[in-house]
């Protein structure tokens, strides 16, 4: 066996002793009963076994006990420390990296713990299902100590109530402290101690960000509750304004030239950002060529200034329901990198040569100028796909039969057709939501997307594959690992339950079969509660250097260069391309960007938690208006205490507490996680469609109340 080998099953076997001696942490044993307990029969395993053993011994990893049997220390790394994370109910959950259950934590035994706090913690005993139960010994660090709530002033003291539910205590704020605020206002407070023998920790607060329940006010609310910053420092303002956005012919002259070649936009009808375009040009051969012109931010945004500093902060800009928080200053994202029509702009580009079948006889990377003939909308873009009539309409359908192949390829290939179907308010002036509109993915959409994918994963392969002894390029991926066996098992069971099967395709990942339940779901009009259950069966994607693939589009080499206006590992993958590009030593290491690409998925994940939040607020708002008013609506979500409805028209998730139906006496089976009727025999499930009223809609809590007016048949 070589070196490396035995390393590599040493730590496998060495992972296996922790997890055992974790799950039975009152108990010691011996290396042959490790080895019986482990199913490890092998001589030079169980001589490893001792080995392991005395070295975790000598580390202090591990208690020896009688001088021959071993058990797991309360104090070893990443056991004892973890993160804890709460749910609604005030129960939490401790995210062990060593075991493979989380540890669950009744609500009398969390402590002084905050939701995503590292804390200290035992585990005190097994439930009957053979779960670990524990509870919290100590507070290692603080997830955070700034919070956002709602201030109850009183003549002697003040509580604030965070908005966050994962939050179950109140901070007490003294009336010197409350910095102004009244009562009723939304603010931030900073959390400054919590006494031992105190109920609720102390605070004070920092900022009042105005009267709950207004839009502006909550919507601030939410970028300081997930620490998303949405203004920017005057010095990076200024910064931005004083930018040289001259284009000299010095530098076209470095530059491929597309300013002759047709190239336009396709974007939303309200977008003020166009990070991307298109170019066509059919070619003496016949074949066309495909430019897909990215914004040149890496032009004007240079590596470690006052611009780029607060870039890198931000990671992303933030898309709300009534507005774009941006990752730089408008001057930059709105004007100067955006693709307007008819105006010279710099550009990155991966250019395609493809015959009629979409295939890729030739492709070109680099840096060049372009000049946009025509601003489409998306809307726009569809009437030419569907009348072959318009401006440009033969450049856009010859360009949609070739995204449709490479779609189709792809599809083949065992890449995930994800359903979304997006809720857009239209909103006043005043911030009111007066509409509401449902947008789906129609072929000028996918068109789009699929160039798009196209241009990410040729970068990303160009770099990843083309690596030298001499200049070993690090790389951002975007990756996507597979499903876990736990969550397709319970993904089995649901879809069981719903009456479909995953029939698994000899030679085709699971994902090809998914596709199948999907096309199910949209014959029977199920596919809207069907396909949200299939994503969250999915890994989340992530940003990383180290290349695993994506797993959800199907493709070996995936990263982001599509979008540097709005995304900084765009950006980054920019500079990582051009050094290439120029073959000079790459100017940033993998671990440096090992840490880089953990800070961009942690704030791409804010990012989406608040533009969730942002909508969530809206739905209440507009639902606020219609209590009383019926609507039509489908469970999407079951719980012990009642059922979760999402109605048809603005996608507006409330609440019917089981205690208020009236229909009939209803019990929960915790098997099937569905209601049962007693006399009627009818099922309350995901999927079931209903009739609701609206009873209540609570601003503040941004929760609304429905009551249950009716149900659909049920054979």
């Amino acid at each position: 066996m070589s070196k490396k080998s035995d390393k590599k099953l040493k730590r496998a076997i060495e992972s296996k002793i922790v997890k055992f001696l974790v799950s039975n942490p009152q108990k010691h044993y011996s290396p042959k009963q490790i080895a019986k307990h482990l199913g490890i029969i092998q001589p030079i395993q169980k001589k490893l076994i001792a080995r392991i053993l005395e070295n975790l011994f000598q580390k202090g990893k591990v208690k020896r006990i009688d001088d021959e049997k071993y058990q797991i220390k309360d104090t070893f790394p990443g056991v004892a420390e973890a993160v804890i994370e709460f749910t609604a109910s005030g129960a939490a959950y401790i995210i062990t990296p060593v075991d493979e259950d989380d540890i669950y934590i009744d609500r009398r035994n969390t402590g002084k713990a905050m939701h995503g706090d590292i804390v200290k913690y035992a585990i005190s005993k097994k439930s009957r299902s053979g779960k670990k139960e524990g509870k919290v010994t100590g507070v290692v660090k603080r997830n955070r100590t700034e919070f956002v709530g709602t201030i109850e002033v009183s003549s002697r003291f003040a509580f604030v109530r965070p908005d966050n539910k994962k939050l179950s205590v109140d901070f007490y704020i003294d009336l010197k402290k409350i910095g102004g605020a009244k009562d009723g206002d939304k603010v931030l407070i900073e959390m400054t101690d919590w006494p031992e023998k105190a109920e609720s920790p102390y605070g004070k607060v920092i900022k009042v960000l105005g009267q709950s329940g207004e839009t502006d006010t909550e919507i601030n609310a939410i970028m300081e509750d997930f620490q998303l910053p949405y203004e920017f420092p005057n010095e990076v303002l200024a910064a931005a304004q004083d930018v040289d956005v001259t284009i000299s012919k010095k530098e076209i002259a470095k530059r491929r030239d597309f300013r002759s070649v047709p190239t336009f936009t396709i974007d939303p009808y309200d977008a003020k950002d166009f990070d991307d375009a298109l170019s066509f040009q059919v070619l003496e051969n016949g074949n066309v060529e495909v430019g897909v012109h990215i914004a040149d931010v890496s032009h004007y945004v240079t590596p470690g200034s006052i611009i780029d500093k607060e870039a890198v902060n931000r990671a992303t800009s933030v898309y709300l329901v009534d507005r774009v928080v941006p990752m730089l200053p408008e001057v930059l994202s709105n004007f100067v990198c955006s693709l307007r029509p008819n105006e010279e702009k710099l550009c990155f580009s991966a250019v395609f040569e493809l015959d009629d079948k979409a295939r890729i006889k030739k492709k070109w990377f680099g840096r060049t100028v372009i000049k946009s003939i025509r601003r489409f909308t998306y809307e726009e873009a569809q009437e030419r796909i569907e009348t072959k009539e318009g401006d440009y309409q033969e450049e856009i359908n010859t360009i949609d039969r070739l995204a449709k192949i490479l779609r189709k390829k792809r599809m083949n290939a065992g890449a995930l057709d994800v359903f979304s179907r997006e809720v857009k308010f239209r909103v006043s002036e005043e911030g009111k939501p007066v509409g509401v509109m449902v947008k789906t993915s129609k072929d000028a959409h996918k068109l789009i997307e699929e160039f798009m994918l196209l241009a990410n994963r040729s970068v990303s392969r160009y770099v990843g594959e083309k690596k030298t002894k001499e200049l070993q390029y690090p790389n951002i991926y975007r990756i996507h690992d597979e499903p876990s066996d736990q969550k397709l098992a319970d993904l089995r069971f649901f879809l069981d339950e719903a009456g479909y099967t995953i029939n698994e395709v000899k030679g085709k990942p699971i994902s090809y079969a998914l596709n199948g339940v999907m096309k199910e779901a949209q014959k029977n009009n199920e596919l809207e509660f069907i396909a949200p259950m299939i994503i969250r069966s999915m890994a989340k994607a992530e940003y990383s250097p180290h290349n695993i693939g994506h797993y959800g589009l199907a493709f070996e080499y995936y990263s982001h260069f599509t979008s540097p206006i709005r995304r900084y590992p765009d950006l980054e993958t920019h500079r990582i391309l051009q050094n290439f590009l120029d073959q000079k030593p790459p100017k940033r290491s993998e671990s440096d960007l090992e840490s880089s690409c953990k800070h961009f998925s942690t704030q791409e994940k804010k990012a989406t938690d608040a533009e969730r939040a942002s909508i969530k607020f809206m739905q209440v708002l507009y639902m606020s208006d219609k209590v009383g008013k019926e609507f039509d609506g489908v469970v999407s979500g079951v719980a012990k205490y009642g059922i979760f409805v999402e109605d048809a028209e603005s996608r507006s998730e409330g609440l019917i507490r089981v205690r208020d139906i009236d229909h009939d006496h209803f019990h929960f089976e915790d098997d099937t996680n569905q209601f049962v009727g007693r006399d009627t025999g009818i099922v309350l499930r995901m999927g079931t469609k209903v009739r609701i009223k609206v009873i209540k809609a609570d601003l503040i809590n941004r929760l609304i109340d429905f009551e249950l007016k009716g149900i659909e048949d049920q054979d």
